[in-house]
């Protein structure tokens, strides 16, 4: 069920997930469905979860056996391809942390945990490390945002921009890094 939402979202965008249309799809009537999932609130949720687990396992296998600036442009350029591929699943992600629900607080979890390690190599520990994957996710975030609502217009190589990007956050994140004792 989750898989076929998934589906559903990434070809029509996230608002089109229903429960009336998901049992559509599957050919099954819209109450069956309530049997595997605690309605359209619990769907979503689910859908949120695999979404930051598929975004997880992404930055996962684009950072390994790098570190610092390399990881870092190889984690973005895997979250701007998700969220091309993924662009309704990437949505679900997006939204508000249930903290109630122990599956969408542990694949958020594991998203956070990535780019801890990412960021690892500038040097960055505890609430650093926090404060620096919130800066990362909001650039990263804003970026493919403004990029799916076609919100760059002027005729410049988006891909250049996003690796401009990419070196003003290793810059920053370099400063950061606090001084050795």
């Amino acid at each position: 069920v989750v898989g076929a939402a998934a589906a559903l979202a990434d070809a029509k965008g996230l608002g089109a997930v229903t429960l009336a249309r998901l049992a559509a799809d599957l050919g099954v009537r819209a109450p069956s469905l309530y049997a595997h999932v605690e309605g359209l609130p619990g769907l979503r949720r689910r859908l949120a979860a695999r979404g930051a687990r598929e975004l997880a396992v992404a930055l996962q296998a684009a950072a390994a056996g790098r570190a610092g600036s390399d990881a870092l442009s190889a984690a973005g350029a895997a979250y701007r391809a998700y969220a091309r591929e993924h662009p309704g699943t990437y949505a679900a992600a997006q939204r508000g942390l249930d903290l109630d629900d122990p599956e969408t607080v542990a694949a958020a979890t594991q998203a956070v945990d990535v780019v801890v390690a990412v960021l690892r190599a500038y040097g960055l520990e505890q609430d650093d490390a926090i404060h620096a994957v919130r800066i990362v996710r909001a650039a990263f975030h804003g970026f493919v945002s403004l990029e799916a609502e076609e919100g760059f217009r002027i005729p410049l190589d988006l891909d250049e921009t996003f690796a401009r990007l990419l070196a003003v956050l290793d810059a920053g994140l370099r400063s950061a890094t606090p001084a050795p004792a």
